[in-house]
């Protein structure tokens, strides 16, 4: 299951985030995620495992926003973009050649948190330089 290891990672993320602030007291609201579907992961399921290895933590309460990034493959022979498809093996719908250059699907990155510092004071939000391609 990989949502499960994208959940380590993601917790370990966000522990670096927080050792960076200048207020450890930092309450996260919503970590926005950017999910490519050539990922293999499911955003339901990395919902559900984030949800349940939160619980009694210093994110417990907290949630996942996905924005999932669509699958987009460049022909090399032709320079056209398009959806690459399993049932096609991935190949060019124009041309027949198989699919050699991706253009987007793999992305697994924290786009943004949001975050107050403490209960009274507005939402903040914090762009995460992390990503995994």
């Amino acid at each position: 299951m990989h949502e499960v290891d994208m959940t380590k990672c993601l917790l370990i993320s966000l522990n670096q985030w927080r050792e960076l602030q200048q207020e450890s007291t930092a309450m996260v609201e919503t970590v926005h995620l950017d999910v490519g579907r050539f990922t293999c992961v499911e955003p339901d399921q990395l919902v559900t495992t984030y949800n349940a290895a939160v619980q009694g933590s210093w994110l417990d309460g907290s949630r996942l926003a996905i924005h999932e990034i669509a699958f987009v493959g460049r022909c090399i022979v032709c320079a056209s973009d398009y959806t690459p498809m399993p049932d096609s093996a991935y190949r060019s719908p124009c041309c027949d050649h198989p699919l050699e250059q991706i253009v987007s699907g793999r992305e697994l990155r924290i786009r943004s948190i949001d975050y107050r510092i403490d209960t009274g004071a507005e939402l903040e939000s914090s762009s995460v330089q992390r990503s995994h391609q």
